[in-house]
């Protein structure tokens, strides 16, 4: 019989008092999407702009980097901009933020290489901001940023088992070795981790690389390549939200904790499976 998978997890139990030398404190939060799966809420309103919880999903994450520490965002924009704006204009924290229009779409990878110059020579979080989640017993970002090692990484990615992502229907995306490293699954299989969507990367990443549209993947594989992919598993609550009918569960959930008839999120099997 073969023993459970045991995933491994290259961040402390607990954050430490202060931010170590390594952290990030720049974030790109990734913005620029049309959103077509959501329609058609993300028709009029930016799906980054759809609000949980009272809260839209750009500013949960927004707050979720300055409490780790990131200081400077920089936001992408390019469907219905104009609102994106706004509300990043209204935001007190964090201290800066700067705004990276694409007047064509130029896909995550493409859309981080071309803010290169405002992201800065250092390490920085990448952040879809469409995506929501709760953290375990530390911070999610603060864990990545513990776990972030220079020396042996180039790309180090926050990571949930597949069959506990709630709303998740795909196959997963990475295996991870005992040591946190990752490597892709090939067709056929099923990986017990899918990507979250939060993740640290170096910006020699994208040395060499030409301006246009191109998925992050082509750095995740560069960074694969070099033996440089790391991940750590999320210990938290994390939520697919893709669809109109997965945003609705969602945010039925967050108001339930509103309301007081809930402490915590449910199980995501839970919330899921209800039908």
């Amino acid at each position: 019989m073969t023993a459970p998978y045991t995933a491994p997890d290259t961040a402390p139990d607990t954050a430490p008092d202060t931010a170590p030398d390594t952290a990030p404190d720049t974030a790109m939060l990734l913005a620029a999407g049309l959103g077509t799966r959501m329609r058609p809420l993300s028709g009029a309103v930016p799906k980054p702009l759809l609000e949980v919880g009272g809260r839209t999903m750009l500013d949960r994450t927004l707050d979720k980097a300055v409490e780790a520490g990131v200081t400077r965002a920089v936001v992408n924009t390019h469907h219905l901009a104009a609102q994106i704006e706004r509300l990043l204009t209204s935001r007190t924290a964090p201290e800066e933020i700067v705004i990276s229009h694409e007047a064509e779409l130029l896909d995550t990878g493409g859309g981080v290489l071309n803010a290169l110059d405002a992201l800065g020579p250092d390490p920085f979080f990448v952040l879809n901001g469409d995506t929501v989640w709760e953290d375990g017993p530390t911070p999610a970002l603060r864990r990545l940023a513990a776990a972030w090692d220079p020396a042996a990484m180039d790309a180090l990615l926050l990571v949930h088992p597949t069959v506990a992502a709630a709303g998740y229907a795909g196959d997963g995306d990475f295996f991870m070795d005992i040591e946190g490293r990752l490597h892709r699954r090939c067709e056929a299989e099923i990986a017990p981790f899918v990507f979250t969507g939060s993740q640290i990367l170096s910006p020699a990443l994208f040395d060499g690389l030409e301006p246009g549209a191109f998925s992050l993947n082509r750095v995740y594989d560069r960074a694969l390549e070099r033996g440089r992919l790391f991940g750590i598993r999320h210990d938290g609550a994390w939520y697919h939200v893709g669809t109109p009918d997965s945003f609705e569960r969602v945010s039925r959930l967050y108001a339930h904790i509103a309301q007081g008839e809930a402490a915590a999120p449910p199980a995501q099997a839970d919330l899921f499976d209800a039908g």
